[in-house]
């Protein structure tokens, strides 16, 4: 088993906090529904989702002296409103995974295997 990392990307125009409880509702037990079913299938390692953008912060230690800085690390139109680390044979099943939790979350989903061996994680 690979271990794979399932990136949630909102697009930046869509407002969540403009949006009420009752309108999310829907989403939260979607992915509710999705996680359940990766835990189900043995494919869940980890997951979580992310506060607003607002709440990034970005450190540059690349120039000898440390940079702090309130916000996210680029400026773009969409941002990373959560993820999940799956466990899965291969790609194909990875992708599977992928195209189910788009569809919980709404949003795209960005799949990425992880580096090196993985197996005893």
């Amino acid at each position: 088993m690979t271990l794979y990392m399932l990136s949630v990307h909102h697009d930046g125009t869509a407002d969540f906090e403009s949006k009420t409880m009752e309108e999310l509702q829907p989403v939260f037990e979607a992915v509710d529904r999705f996680n359940k079913e990766l835990q189900d299938a043995g494919s869940w390692v980890f997951a979580g989702g992310l506060e607003p953008i607002e709440a990034a912060t970005t450190v540059d230690n690349t120039k000898g002296e440390a940079l702090v800085i309130d916000g996210p690390f680029s400026e773009s139109k969409e941002f990373l409103g959560g993820f999940w680390v799956i466990k899965a044979a291969d790609l194909d099943e990875a992708l599977a995974w992928a195209q189910r939790g788009s569809k919980a979350c709404e949003g795209k989903v960005e799949v990425r295997p992880f580096q090196g061996d993985t197996e005893g994680l």
